[in-house]
C-alpha cells in the first residue's frame, strides 16, 4: 500500500492512496502516521475506496511525522564518490540531517542567506517499523516499515569548507523533502532494483539505479543497528547516484526560481521550487 499525511503544516492527517490514484483519509483508523502508529500500519486490513476522499487539492506532509533520527548515508555509490573526488569507503559513511529540515515533497526549498552552493541528492529512504538493535543483515529487512523518496538537499560550502562533519551542510530549513509516499515492503520487492532520477528545470541530471549502492540497504539497516537503536518512524536515506551538482564540470549549484523534480520507481515524485530563505539576513 502507499501511505501518505495530507493536511496544512502542522496538521496533516493520515492518508492512504486508492488504485485511482486518489488520496483517501485515513484519519479514523490511525490518526497520523508516525512513530506511535507505524507499527500498525503492515497488518493493517482497509480498503482505500471505503474511505473518504481527502479534500481536492490537499497539500502532501513528509510522509511520516514525528521523525526522531533522520540517518544519512554519504559516498554509497561508487561514481558519486568518484565525482566528489574521494575514495570509495570501506565502511559506511555515518552523517545525521537536522529532522527540522524534513518537509512535505513538493513544499518550497529555501535557499539559505548568502548560499552560493545548494545542491541537489535523490535519495532512498527506508522508513524503520521496529526497533532495530544489533539486527542480522539477513533480518534486516524484517524491520522495515516502507520506502519513500528523499531529496537530501545539501550546502556545499557549509558541508565541506567549514569545518567539523557534513551536518552543517545537511540541516537546513526543508533541506529534507520526503514522500509522496510511503510504500509498504510488499510493493517493493526488491528495493536494490529500483530507477531513481532527479531534473532541475527539466534537465536531468541524475540517472541512476539502486543496485549499483556500494552497500545495499539490508546492509546499511543492520550496520546502523550496530551503534545506535533504530526507532519506528527514523528515517535512513541511502545515499546518492552520480549527477549532482558538485559534480559538474564546473559545478553547478541551484539559484531561485529553479524547480528539482526527482522520483524513484514505483515511490512516487516529489517537485520543489527554490525561494530565497525568510531567515536570517
Amino acid at each position: 500500500m502507499k501511505f501518505l499525511r495530507f493536511g496544512p503544516l502542522g496538521q496533516e492527517r493520515a492518508g492512504v492512496l486508492d488504485a485511482d490514484g486518489k488520496i483517501r483519509d485515513l484519519s479514523g483508523l490511525v490518526p497520523d502516521i508516525d512513530p506511535a502508529t507505524i507499527g500498525r500500519l503492515p497488518g493493517l486490513d482497509v480498503d482505500p475506496s471505503s474511505l473518504p476522499l481527502a479534500p481536492e487539492g490537499s497539500r502532501i506532509g513528509a510522509c511520516v511525522g514525528g521523525i526522531g533520527k533522520f540517518v544519512c548515508i554519504g559516498l554509497n555509490y561508487a561514481d558519486h564518490a568518484a565525482e566528489s573526488g574521494v575514495p570509495v569507503p570501506s565502511e559506511p559513511v555515518v552523517f545525521f540531517k537536522a529532522t527540522s529540515a524534513v518537509c512535505g515533497p513538493n513544499d518550497d526549498v529555501f535557499i539559505p542567506p548568502g548560499s552560493t552552493k545548494t545542491d541537489w541528492e535523490v535519495e532512498l529512504g527506508v522508513v524503520i517499523g521496529r526497533v532495530a538493535r544489533h539486527v542480522s543483515e539477513a533480518d534486516a529487512l524484517r524491520y522495515v516499515a516502507g520506502y519513500c523518496v528523499v531529496n537530501d538537499v545539501s550546502e556545499r560550502e557549509y558541508q565541506l569548507e567549514r569545518g567539523g562533519t557534513w551536518d552543517k551542510g545537511k540541516g537546513y530549513d526543508t533541506f529534507g523533502p520526503t514522500g509522496p509516499w510511503l510504500v509498504t515492503p510488499d510493493e517493493v520487492p526488491d528495493p536494490q532494483a529500483l530507477d531513481l532520477w532527479l531534473e532541475i528545470d527539466g534537465k536531468r541530471f541524475q540517472n541512476g539505479n539502486t543496485s549499483t549502492m556500494v552497500f545495499g540497504v539490508a546492509k546499511l539497516v543492520s550496520y546502523v543497528s550496530q551503534f545506535m537503536s533504530l526507532q519506528p518512524g527514523d528515517v535512513l536515506s541511502t545515499g546518492t547516484p552520480p549527477g549532482v551538482g558538485l559534480g559538474q564540470k564546473p559545478p553547478l549549484y541551484l539559484k531561485p526560481g529553479q524547480v528539482m523534480r526527482l522520483g524513484i520507481e514505483g515511490l512516487g515524485v516529489q517537485q520543489q521550487t527554490l525561494v530565497p530563505s525568510p531567515y536570517g539576513n
